[in-house]
């Protein structure tokens, strides 16, 4: 079991987040991004190693468009980063920073590996203030 934690969900106590099971960590492939629908929110798996997966909004900051899943998958020294499809503005993948424009951020969503699957952790409707 591999978990990553990524702000600002890592500063929720555990049971502040609800778990989905997405997809096998097999059917992502390297160097690519997947869009997935958990819980009403649209979300971009980022598969960067065969252990390293990250997950993101699909929304893009600057546009508002969905196409972050189809971002290109890079590096910053030792940061892992999306820059979007659109207008190339470059994000950190663990914390949503944007390097080429500090006004934006993306939304970044905690994944676990577990027994070959991909889950990801979203803020639970009772943290967030939602009936369930």
């Amino acid at each position: 079991m591999m978990t990553v934690l990524t702000a600002p969900e890592m500063h929720l106590a555990a049971d502040a987040l609800d778990w989905h099971t997405v997809c096998r960590v097999a059917d992502l492939e390297v160097g690519w991004g997947e869009a997935a629908l958990i819980d009403g929110e649209q979300v971009a798996l980022i598969k960067v190693s065969a252990s390293e997966i990250y997950a993101v909004a699909h929304r893009d900051p600057a546009t508002g468009a969905h196409v972050m899943a189809r971002g290109i998958v890079g590096n910053k020294g030792w940061h892992r980063t999306l820059a979007s499809p659109l207008h190339k503005e470059v994000y950190d993948l663990s914390t949503g920073e944007c390097f080429t424009d500090p006004a934006l951020s993306l939304r970044v969503y905690p994944v676990r590996l577990r027994d070959g699957m991909v889950s990801v952790g979203l803020p639970a409707r009772a943290a967030v203030g939602i009936a369930a």
